[in-house]
């Protein structure tokens, strides 16, 4: 860590400390995240699902971890810096964002989760802080809870911040899968158009009360495995017709609204695999900027992985 002269604090969270650093010897600006938990052996460190999930994933659109430091049986992740969040990028801005910009940051989000979920992960963590942005560019960052979709289950079923969790985690399923990140894409994309959560939920309960209170109470139709789960903990859904989205997102274009729409699916069966996004017409739009992650597939280039030692 001497190599590093820490700048500022720019985050605070559950399991971690994110610091400005710049590296001395490059002068390159980095982002630092320095674990609270003691780390008393490196086997600990590499075996982190963040370590892990991370270190198998290489994409223009994810954050890249460029080294893992122990010293002092202190933890620290070095990564790319990245200026603000979505969120925070949300409340500085008055106005709304354009459809085109809202159109190139999810484009590239749904890159990075196509290849994150064809490799076997899931991010679990989707929401406005978790998506980094410099200029057109967009990174998913935060893989503390990202889960291989081949492990064990049951999972736990306390993932995302609430706004943004699907109603089978809602409804504490021991069962779910990559589905539950599309969930969190549509609740963001409306967000992005409204700059107001789509489901602000004020507990578990309330939360899908919001939901119902927009997409209708679900039935045998449109989720039977949903009252399933709601039956084997003794909820009951409230009940409420389905509004028309363009009510809650009325700047969004029809393609958005559709998009929204399939997206937050009461059946996780019935949402779209992020490969099938990028073929929506929301996507067949002209782009006045070429994401990097398109660049990366057309020149093949491909970056090194983070090193690691003690």
């Amino acid at each position: 860590m001497q190599r590093y002269n820490i700048i500022t604090e720019v985050g605070d969270g559950t399991f971690g400390s994110v610091w400005r650093a710049i590296n001395k010897e490059s002068g390159e600006v980095v982002a630092i995240k320095k674990m609270k938990k003691k780390y008393f052996s490196w086997e600990e460190c590499i075996n982190l699902r963040e370590v892990k999930s991370l270190r198998r994933m290489n994409h223009p659109n994810i954050v890249k971890l460029k080294e893992v430091i122990r010293e002092n049986d202190t933890l620290f992740f070095v990564f790319e810096y990245m200026e603000c969040n979505l969120y925070q990028l949300m409340k500085s801005k008055g106005k709304p964002f354009s459809e085109s910009e809202i159109r190139n940051w999810c484009f590239q989000v749904f890159q990075a989760l196509s290849h994150m979920h064809q490799r076997g992960y899931f991010h679990r963590d989707l929401k406005p802080e978790n998506l980094l942005v410099t200029k057109e560019l967009i990174k998913v960052a935060d893989f503390g809870l990202a889960r291989e979709i081949i492990s064990e289950p049951p999972y736990t079923e306390y993932v995302s911040t609430r706004w943004y969790r699907a109603p089978e985690v809602l409804l504490q399923a021991s069962v779910y899968s990559s589905a539950v990140d599309m969930w969190a894409m549509g609740a963001i994309i409306a967000e992005l158009f409204s700059h107001r959560p789509l489901f602000p939920g004020s507990s578990e309960a309330d939360e899908i009360y919001k939901i119902c209170s927009i997409l209708g109470t679900p039935n045998q139709h449109t989720w039977a495995g949903g009252l399933q789960l709601a039956a084997s903990i003794n909820f009951q859904f409230p009940q409420s017709g389905s509004i028309n989205l363009s009510e809650v997102v009325p700047t969004a274009s029809e393609d958005a609204l559709n998009l929204i729409s399939w997206l937050c699916s009461w059946d996780p069966r019935k949402r779209p695999t992020a490969v099938e996004v990028l073929q929506h017409p929301f996507f067949q739009q002209p782009c006045f900027y070429v994401p990097p992650s398109l660049r990366f597939r057309s020149t093949g280039y491909a970056t090194t992985p983070p090193s690691v030692g003690a």
